[in-house]
């Protein structure tokens, strides 16, 4: 085991390394040249949307590629190099070719006062504008003069890309297993999610589960948000819980921000399976990334997130800091260990459906009830007719035994029990 750790460890790396100079985005070249070097550790299918088609309240943008761009000072020297480190330039920025004096520049320059060291990640998806970031210490050293300003990019009709890939499993209910894929040249809050994600898929595809496993890489939030126009009723019905995975590669305890839910199975897997660690339970809130589309009304999927940190709360967080330099890639291998774990719990689960659609059973009917009702007669059969009620109240075809276990307080195998008891009386029938 340790030997496959360490190859495991020492080829995820050099993924990395592949990764990590690429200018990512929404759109592109270089992300489209991402999805195609993750599809050599997993057969990704891809599924284009076009630009400016209309996803809900949407519109995918146009594709944005990058040339070159830089600041020439009046002895020409480059003083900002996208070409030298990729967050120099500002995601989305237009075409510039001009000469301009040092106010005008500081206008379209951004940087980080607190983090002087630091040139900072900035985006202008959906304005057009040009910038350019560095770090505080670089501009302190510029001069009231003029500068070149070239940016040598394009916008044009293309294609916002989301990859996809199946394990199949006994069941068509699905565990969703989704990162983004969409910053340049940052470490934890861009590759440590999807990497996990693919290795994770190559340590499980040739196991058999009971419960499909999608894997899913998409472009944050609109890249969601187009898949979920075409596959949302496809979601709906299919996935009983899914993770996020981003900014897991810090050397920090797991982190487990919960589903909208709150008491899904998925919750509930997670939970049980980091008990046995340090770890930290984040609440629910709308703001976050990929598991807020999925909790957005209309689509209510229980998807949480995993972690190594609430999202924005480590220093080097959407700056040239959050390098390789901070990624711990011995707890990318943790993650896979934790989520494999997870799917395997989640697997001991089933989903029953009430057969009775309108109101509850009559159970005496069933002979599941007692005849007479008189004070402590009850005793014996109170722990079965409760689980009954607890069973028959959630069973919807989307609340697992393992949930209904959890509401209820009642053991598990004696849910389990009354579950397989109920079935054999035509009262529910299993889904999985």
């Amino acid at each position: 085991m340790i030997v496959l750790n360490k190859k495991m460890k020492n080829k995820i790396i050099k993924y990395f390394d592949r990764l990590f100079p690429l200018n990512r985005s929404l759109t592109g070249k270089d992300y489209q040249k991402s999805l195609n070097i993750l599809k050599e550790i997993i057969p990704l299918k891809k599924i284009d949307f076009k630009s400016g088609s209309r996803v809900f309240d949407w519109k995918i943008p146009l594709e944005w590629n990058v040339k070159n761009a830089y600041v020439l000072d009046r002895k020409k020297r480059k003083i900002i190099d996208f070409r030298k480190n990729n967050l120099h330039l500002m995601g989305y920025s237009e075409k510039v070719s001009k000469t301009i004096n040092f106010k005008q520049l500081k206008k379209n320059l951004h940087f980080i006062k607190e983090i002087p060291n630091a040139i900072p990640y900035v985006t202008s998806y959906y304005k057009k504008r040009w910038g350019f970031c560095l770090s505080f210490n670089q501009y302190k050293k510029l001069k009231n003069q003029k500068y070149n300003v070239k940016i040598d990019s394009e916008f044009k009709k293309g294609k916002l890309s989301v990859g996809e890939c199946l394990i199949k499993g006994k069941s068509k209910k699905e565990i969703l297993i989704t990162s983004y894929l969409c910053h340049p040249s940052m470490a934890n809050n861009e590759l440590s999610g999807p990497l996990t994600l693919f290795f994770l898929y190559n340590s499980l595809k040739k196991k058999k589960f009971k419960y499909s496993i999608r894997f899913l890489i998409a472009p944050e939030t609109i890249g969601t948000i187009a898949y979920l126009s075409k596959f949302k009723e496809k979601i709906k019905k299919n996935v009983i819980c899914g993770y996020v995975l981003s900014s897991c590669g810090l050397n920090k305890i797991p982190h487990y921000k919960k589903s909208k839910k709150g008491d899904s199975i998925g919750d509930i897997a997670m939970k049980a399976i980091l008990s046995k660690k340090d770890y930290k339970i984040l609440e629910y809130n709308p703001i976050g990334s990929d598991e807020t589309r999925y909790g957005t009304v209309g689509i209510n999927v229980p998807v949480g997130a995993f972690l190594r940190s609430d999202f924005d709360k480590y220093k080097e967080y959407h700056t040239s800091l959050d390098n390789k330099k901070i990624i711990n890639f011995n707890k990318i291998l943790e993650n896979i260990k934790i989520l494999t774990s997870v799917i395997n719990f989640i697997n001991k689960s089933d989903f029953y459906i009430s057969k009775i659609k309108n109101c509850e059973p009559f159970l005496t009917k069933h002979h599941i009830y007692p005849t007479i009702s008189k004070f402590n007669s009850l005793n014996k059969a109170k722990k079965i007719t409760s689980a009954i009620m607890w069973i028959i109240a959630n069973s919807d075809g989307k609340t697992s035994n393992i949930e209904i276990s959890k509401k209820s307080g009642i053991n598990l195998n004696f849910i389990d029990s009354t579950m397989r008891m109920l079935e054999k009386k035509n009262i529910l029938k299993k889904l999985s």
